[in-house]
């Protein structure tokens, strides 16, 4: 089973595109680091206060994808300097 969570974020305290790379590529390697997901910045490349990212992992129970992929939400919520607009979680089999 694969799991695939869309979350989108505003920056505020972003000013320029190197300030969003940087907390971009922050929240990114820790998601890496510390779960076995791969994630990836997918839109809005070039607007400095918002980003979406994406974060995908497998498992062979989905109580452990949505345990994995929830503490996954909350690590990058927990980010400073970061606000949650949305999050969707898709399944697939």
């Amino acid at each position: 089973m694969i799991g695939v969570i869309h979350i989108e974020l505003f920056l505020p305290a972003s000013q320029n595109l190197k300030e969003k790379r940087a907390i971009v590529k922050s929240i990114l390697s820790r998601l890496r680091q510390k779960f076995n997901v791969s994630a990836a910045e997918m839109s809005y490349h070039e607007q400095w206060q918002r980003t979406e990212l994406v974060i995908a992992a497998v498992a062979n129970e989905k109580p452990f994808l949505d345990k994995e992929l929830m503490s996954a939400v909350r690590l990058v919520e927990m980010t400073p300097g970061v606000e949650l607009i949305r999050s969707d979680t898709e399944y697939y089999e």
